[in-house]
């Protein structure tokens, strides 16, 4: 199965008799599926398939579909919002007697603003047939199919990022794990040496105290457990890629892991090129965690 982003656009479009519609669905990223419609006064009763067929198709995206639908033949006719335009009219002649400099309001200036004519509501929607959202229904589900498509093949440009991302880590985790600087051996002597400096001036100290209190130091210093667990992720992430489908939470939760690791790793290391590797491990996870954001 193939990856999918959450970034899509699709449109189709239809006649029928004198009508002619075009629908339009846009998706973005967002943390769930968030499905929002613009549907033509009287057709109301799209909404219910819309929003089921895009929640059977996709997991998470905000997605918006509108319906932009016509009708040729037949003179458009209008009416005037008489309670409107009289709200108006009392509000008009409330500001002119309270700036009687403000130039009186005209009978052009009243019907040219918003609302107060209207087109007349003919409910085509029920006039027509069963067959005209039939269609309807039809035609949303090609750009639904449409959307789908070109999200998948956004979702293979990002898996080629990702999959790049997912290399560097890897290379960078092969550097740290070959650093002299992680050998216990190495470790061990450089403990000793400081144990030396410190029991120097002191004839006292418990054998078996200090050598419990150098095995915690030990313990700290050593960082293989970190990148056991950073290794173990990156195979985690490259077997859910593989697996594909709607994995962008779980590929969210890795990076969290992996930001952990490479922040255990900096604050324990005792050496300027493993902490330069640490952090070059974070700016990558972040990079990583910036394109995840877009997987559905």
């Amino acid at each position: 199965m193939t990856l999918s982003s959450m970034t899509g656009f699709a449109r189709t479009a239809g006649t029928h008799e004198e009508w002619t519609w075009s629908w339009e669905l846009k998706s973005v990223n967002a943390k769930g599926l968030d499905v929002r419609t613009r549907l033509p006064m009287g057709f109301d009763g799209l909404e219910v398939a819309t929003r089921g067929n895009l929640s059977k198709m996709f997991k998470r995206g905000s997605i918006t579909a509108a319906l932009t639908l016509q009708q040729s033949g037949g003179a458009t006719r209008y009416q005037i919002n008489r309670q409107h335009l009289d709200a108006l009219i009392i509000e008009g002649k409330k500001i002119a007697r309270e700036n009687p400099d403000f130039t009186p309001v005209t009978t052009d200036g009243l019907l040219s603003l918003r609302g107060v004519i209207e087109v007349e509501d003919d409910d085509a929607a029920d006039q027509e047939p069963a067959s005209l959202e039939k269609l309807l229904i039809e035609s949303l589900n090609e750009a639904v199919v449409t959307l789908a498509d070109t999200r998948v093949e956004e979702g293979a440009r990002l898996a080629v990022v990702l999959t790049e991302f997912i290399d560097t880590l890897a290379s960078l985790l092969d550097q740290v794990a070959k650093s002299a600087e992680l050998q216990p051996d190495i470790i061990r002597e450089r403990l000793k040496a400081q144990i030396a400096d410190i029991v120097s001036d002191f004839d006292t100290l418990d054998p078996t105290r200090l050598e419990q209190e150098a095995a915690i130091i030990m313990t700290k210093a050593d960082i293989r457990e970190e990148l056991d667990r950073f290794a173990a992720h990156i195979a985690s992430v490259r077997e859910m890629m593989a697996e594909g489908g709607a994995i962008g939470r779980r590929l969210d939760f890795l990076c969290q892991e992996l930001n952990r690791e490479a922040n255990t790793i900096c604050s324990k290391a005792h050496d300027t090129s493993v902490t330069r590797i640490g952090l070059d491990m974070k700016a990558t996870v972040e990079q990583f965690r910036e394109q995840v954001q877009n997987i559905e």
